[in-house]
């Protein structure tokens, strides 16, 4: 458990459209307390929906949002899945961090998790923690289903670099 700093300005784009974007131009225009919590929950609640589009699943999982920070509750069936939800909360565009409240049933060793920069690519990330260019394979199954294409990274973008 803890904070995950993520780049705000980086990441899926879920606030642009439907009901997150219009709270947040209601919170905009007249940012009142109930205006505040109705875009804080209408961003939470796309973060959620997108995190279940993704088939990342865990009991009771909750997602709340203030403050350009997600906070996600739950069970994750092990450790795998609750660093994929982090990961898929933290990296839309105006999340800045993610408060991990989740537990595990199944504990496993943690992953590291790394913030791409402009020139990399998924073989030199792998060359940078393993040793060797050749196992980018790995780095790209576990970012599986938030990467469906081993070219496609972007800066910003945070990734999970399984233990070895």
């Amino acid at each position: 458990m803890g904070l995950f700093a993520f780049i705000k300005e980086a990441g899926e784009k879920l606030f642009g459209g439907g009901e997150a974007k219009a709270a947040q131009d209601a919170a905009r225009e007249n940012p009142s307390a109930d205006n505040l919590k109705r875009a804080n929950d209408a961003a939470g609640d796309a973060i959620k929906v997108y995190i279940d589009s993704l088939g990342l699943t865990a009991t009771g999982l909750t997602v709340t949002f203030s403050d350009a920070h997600a906070t996600v509750y739950g069970i994750a069936p092990n450790q795998q899945t609750k660093e994929k939800i982090i990961l898929a909360a933290g990296n839309v565009e105006g999340v800045a961090g993610v408060h991990d409240q989740m537990t595990v049933e199944v504990t496993e060793p943690e992953a590291a998790f790394y913030t791409v920069v402009k020139g990399d690519n998924l073989s030199k990330i792998a060359k940078a923690h393993y040793g060797d260019a050749n196992k980018y394979p790995a780095i790209f199954e576990a970012n599986k289903p938030m990467l469906k294409h081993p070219d496609k990274i972007y800066p910003g973008q945070v990734l999970r670099i399984p233990p070895q």
